[in-house]
């Protein structure tokens, strides 16, 4: 199984009941043989562009571990759910993780904040 990032764009108009779209998500993609790894809820933001007639949108990004076959099923779902104006599905890049991830490590070392190595 593979490490992707799904990044979901939910109607602003469900911001009350964030939970209902969610879970729609999450059972999509433990349906499709995945679990859901770590989940962040960004809060509403104004899009770039107007999509549907939305200017909002509320942003939720989740880690996901899915099977080869599940990232179409996935999208396939996705394109024809009312709740989600857009959606997202990149396959997570572990060399450009690690490399980060040792990035940071060594700003540590020197005693530098993350703030200070992004200068």
């Amino acid at each position: 199984m593979k490490e992707y990032e799904l990044t979901v764009l939910i109607h602003p108009d469900l911001e009350v009941d964030l939970e209902a779209p969610l879970d729609k998500v999450r059972k999509l993609v433990k349906d499709g043989g995945g679990k859901v790894l770590a989940e962040d809820n960004w809060g509403k933001k104004k899009l770039a562009y107007r999509i549907n007639g939305q200017d909002f949108a509320v942003y939720v990004v989740l880690n996901v571990e899915l099977p080869a076959e599940a990232p179409l099923k996935i999208s396939n779902t996705l394109n024809i759910t009312d709740e989600v104006i857009r959606y997202l599905l990149v396959k997570v890049d572990e060399k450009g993780r690690a490399l980060l991830e040792d990035a940071k490590k060594r700003a540590a070392d020197r005693g530098e904040t993350e703030e200070d190595s992004e200068e």
